[in-house]
């Protein structure tokens, strides 16, 4: 009876004072509870594999009331929304290539004469096909919206026409991976994720280290401004970073035969911003987390919306408004469309400047929080 109660003295002590270190560790319990609800939210309310409210532009070189039914019908479907209407195919072009529009619906002249002769014209839809997840249900839909569109004008002796194989014949032009093939997409954007998740945590977990082993006084005593310990810091594993990216690119492009057609210099400006951004992230996580378990909580923190919202694992125009406005402040999705606009797309800086400046502000940010934050320290 002795022994039994006093193993459950020892078993309640060891128990309080796990609950006691616990409470003590605020940032490890915020996590326990902050990741799950943050991963509830994000896959219950932002992941869409079925994305509508596409953003699409209209060439059409016609307007009857046949044309604007059509139209009508791709925008009451819900997966095309027409936000631009082009005067030529080259403004179309530039427009996909910014990653503006993923789709361009072309009407030819005389379609509407055609379509009464029973001619079957064709309609052009031009699809930005680098994500097939994107692209793929909107097209399949296609024809299916133009019969449904035209059924109320197809009547009397044009009843016919509402026979198979229908009306209007659709011509899709897939752009950039006409064959659907998933490494086209997923492994340009592995560039992203990896340089998320090793140059963070890597930096993160630099300066916590330094505090556990008693290093950091060391540091500072030293006569150095936060800015000069800060680059310091980051710079080494910018080489890092630099070696990982040119592993992966010649992995692309050897093993998965991932095409490259865009300049090289504008992707390694990007890969270099990019890198920067992250340490400087993480440089920041170091000022904030007092051990190497928190910097690399902090850093998976960082790293499951960022994976989530970016637009690597799901599509990002199939994500509600709130959760494309929190995208946009990661700098993973702005470099997935450097990367993916370079190497898929050919894209040049006049279409990529404004993700090149999202990054820069992001940088900046991340660096003077960094700045201050260490200055805190020196107090």
């Amino acid at each position: 009876m002795n022994s039994l109660s006093g193993r459950w003295a020892r078993f309640r002590a060891l128990m309080i004072k796990e609950f006691i270190q616990m409470r003590r560790d605020r940032m490890t319990f915020a996590m326990m509870l902050g990741i799950p609800v943050l991963q509830l939210i994000l896959f219950g309310f932002a992941i869409n594999n079925d994305p509508k409210g596409l953003p699409a532009a209209i060439y059409t070189e016609e307007d009857t009331h046949l044309t604007r039914a059509i139209l009508s019908g791709f925008a009451v479907s819900q997966y095309y929304e027409f936000d631009y209407q082009v005067a030529d195919l080259q403004s179309a072009d530039a427009l996909i290539k910014a990653g503006d529009v993923a789709f361009v619906i072309s009407i030819p002249a005389g379609f509407s004469r055609d379509l009464i002769k029973g001619l079957r014209p064709q309609l052009l839809i031009i699809a930005d096909a680098s994500d097939p997840a994107v692209s793929s249900n909107a097209l399949a839909q296609a024809e299916q919206i133009i019969n449904q569109s035209l059924r109320h004008d197809l009547k009397g002796k044009l009843t016919s026409l509402q026979a198979e194989p229908g009306p209007v014949e659709v011509v899709t032009h897939r752009k950039y991976n006409p064959e659907n093939i998933t490494q086209y997409n997923i492994v340009p954007g592995l560039l992203g994720v990896i340089l998320t998740m090793t140059s963070v945590m890597i930096t993160a977990m630099a300066m916590t280290r330094e505090r556990e082993r008693g290093n950091l006084e060391n540091i500072l005593a030293m006569p150095a401004e936060p800015i000069e310990v800060m680059l310091g810091k980051i710079m080494p594993y910018v080489m890092v970073g630099a070696v990982q990216t040119a592993i992966i690119i010649v992995a692309a492009k050897v093993v998965f035969n991932v095409p490259f057609v865009g300049h090289l210099t504008l992707l390694l400006g990007g890969v270099t911003l990019f890198i920067i951004a992250n340490l400087c992230l993480g440089f920041t996580f170091s000022t904030i987390a007092r051990s190497q378990m928190q910097a690399m909580q902090l850093t998976f923190f960082f790293f499951l919306p960022s994976i989530l919202l970016s637009g690597f694992m799901f599509p990002y125009w199939g994500m509600p408004a709130w959760a494309q406005f929190l995208g946009e402040g990661l700098p993973l999705t702005h470099f997935l469309r450097i990367v993916r606009g370079v190497m898929l797309k050919g894209a040049g800086w006049e279409h990529l400047a404004t993700e090149f400046y999202a990054i820069i502000l992001f940088t900046l940010v991340a660096g003077l929080l960094a700045i201050l934050r260490y200055q805190r320290t020196l107090d």
